[in-house]
């Protein structure tokens, strides 16, 4: 009799506990389910280049997710690819970890992590998850040895049509190409990330996992699809001046922005960029260098400039449907209630005009494999709108980037906003919390450098905020600062100029000369973080010797 006592008392007990759980929050019942993670970074996307953030791009996809998630207003990337993604990766800034440059002490592209900036995947392993990667790496070390399981890394980014050297050597190979062009970039690296979730759930079903995937698109070249181009081919010819206008509005009605749409800036381009001289030469009297008036257009350049936009929009409109495809399988194998699923862009829309890879093709259809064409500053500020500026620049329109969080059994929320300032240094501190480890303070018995990103979990629920006391920036001489809504931001070797981004995101009213005082507080902090990694990046290199 007490036997049978204490077994019901048992059964009781545990109906209990099950009702306490499910009468929690839901993020904090799944946390104790700890979520799949898939982690979707776009290259080159402009602030205002999904539908979801009031682009006229079908995206059918993201919206989705961001209809039944979160679209965060106001959060920012590195403005270059290469310190992006060792931001999301490492958690820290670039400069940080020796992967963007900072005077006097190097880094960049060829920078290599000190031994203590560990990979996201790294962490995540003695948690039990498996990591898998497909797409651009740019990272410094290869993936498998810090700490995916498996990775396809597309190394050739002058070619969105795959190259033969490449086809060649996946593992296992690829069926028989359609088309004369062959496979796409972004579609292959689709492929292969689905082919990861397929062995993830075939083989390793007990175990959370973490999938990076970081498309090549819609960086330049200008390469699509022609199917996806036709969709678009007459869609611009109105201009960017109208375009800007047109997605500044839908931004408005949407609640993405509460700003005024930014000036063009004629005068400034990469330094890089050809002439234009050169691209008259070389891509033909059409082709445009400056973010001039629509209007002051020569009928030639009208004529040829909308299928650039055209393309670019293709190029977009692909990835959202391969990101499609993905979720896809992720719902064949039971997994997409329980996936954390991410999506950022590592810089804002790109104003490069350049010709590299096999050179362009005069002669063959723009946006074809042949061609090698680049969005260049006019469609690029209609692609960034209503912020100014572009990729490498830290005014807002280098720097800001839409991000989508949709998680069905984490997050309540459905089509809501979240006005909370954020960063990608941000990411990966969020993701472990949820995966149930904490940032570690030591690396092989030494201290490593507090991780100045913020879990972004209370963000999730509908009065949660994540505070930071300062965002910095620093890129090739382009410098910034945000404190609250106080924003410090110099071009290159240009004066100081001071925004409140609550009033004025766009940043076209400078308030330096009227408050001279806030700027000489922001510089100074600017100035310290500066001495403090530099400081960090000396130390690590004479601890390495």
């Amino acid at each position: 009799m007490n036997h049978r006592l204490a077994r019901l008392s048992g059964i009781l007990t545990l109906i209990e506990f099950v009702a306490c759980l499910t009468s929690l929050p839901t993020a904090a019942f799944a946390a104790a389910k700890r979520p799949n993670v898939l982690l979707i970074l776009a290259d080159d996307l402009g602030f205002s280049d999904l539908g979801c953030y009031g682009s006229e791009i079908g995206t059918p996809n993201l919206d989705a997710l961001a209809q039944g998630g979160l679209r965060f207003t106001d959060f920012h990337n590195t403005a270059r690819c290469w310190p992006s993604r060792a931001c999301i990766l490492t958690g820290y800034y670039a400069q940080q970890v020796h992967r963007d440059a900072l005077p006097g002490v190097g880094g960049g592209s060829s920078g290599k992590r000190p031994a203590w900036a560990r990979l996201l995947p790294q962490l995540l392993r003695p948690l039990g998850y498996r990591s898998y990667y497909a797409g651009k790496w740019h990272i410094d070390g290869q993936p498998l040895q810090n700490g995916f399981d498996r990775a396809f890394n597309y190394t050739d980014t002058d070619h969105h049509f795959l190259p033969k050297p490449l086809v060649a050597r996946i593992d296992p190979p690829l069926q028989a190409a359609d088309g004369d062009e062959g496979y796409y970039a972004a579609t292959v690296e689709a492929d292969q990330a689905i082919r990861q979730l397929r062995e993830h759930a075939d083989k390793h079903s007990d175990q959370p996992f973490f999938q990076y995937l970081a498309f090549t698109e819609p960086h330049w070249p200008l390469q699509a699809p022609r199917k996806d181009i036709d969709l678009y081919r007459n869609r611009y010819v109105q201009g960017w001046d109208v375009l800007r206008a047109e997605r500044f509005q839908r931004m408005s009605d949407l609640g993405i922005v509460h700003c005024s749409l930014s000036k063009l800036d004629p005068d400034i381009i990469p330094e890089a960029n050809l002439t234009a001289e050169q691209l008259s030469a070389r891509i033909g009297p059409g082709e445009v260098g400056h973010a001039i008036a629509w209007n002051d257009l020569t009928a030639k350049q009208k004529t040829f400039q909308p299928i650039k936009m055209a393309i670019h929009a293709a190029m977009i409109h692909r990835v959202d449907a391969e990101i499609g495809r993905v979720i896809e399988q992720l719902k064949l194998q039971h997994a997409f209630d329980e996936t954390l699923i991410l999506f950022v862009s590592d810089n804002g829309a790109s104003a490069e005009q350049m010709i590299r890879g096999d050179q362009h093709d005069k002669t063959a259809p723009p946006g074809s494999a042949k061609s090698f064409l680049c969005l260049g500053p006019g469609w690029s500020s209609a692609s960034n709108a209503p912020l100014r500026l572009h990729k490498s620049w830290v005014h807002e329109g280098g720097i800001s980037t839409p991000l989508i969080v949709h998680w069905p059994k984490g997050i309540a929320a459905h089509g809501e906003l979240r006005r909370n300032p954020g960063h990608l240094i941000d990411l990966a501190p969020t993701i472990l919390e949820l995966a149930g480890g904490k940032w570690p303070e030591s690396f092989n018995g030494q201290p490593v450098p507090a991780n100045p990103g913020k879990s972004l979990v209370p963000a999730f629920s509908k009065d949660g905020s994540v505070a930071h006391e300062s965002f910095w920036w620093f890129h090739e001489g382009n410098r910034a600062l945000r404190v609250g809504d106080w924003k410090l931001v110099a071009d290159h070797t240009s004066p100081w100029e001071l925004y409140n981004l609550n009033d004025d995101r766009s940043e076209s009213h400078n308030l330096a000369a009227e408050h001279p005082e806030k700027v000489r507080a922001l510089e100074e902090i600017w100035t310290r973080q500066m001495e403090s990694f530099v400081a960090q990046v000396k130390k690590d290199g004479q601890e390495s010797k």
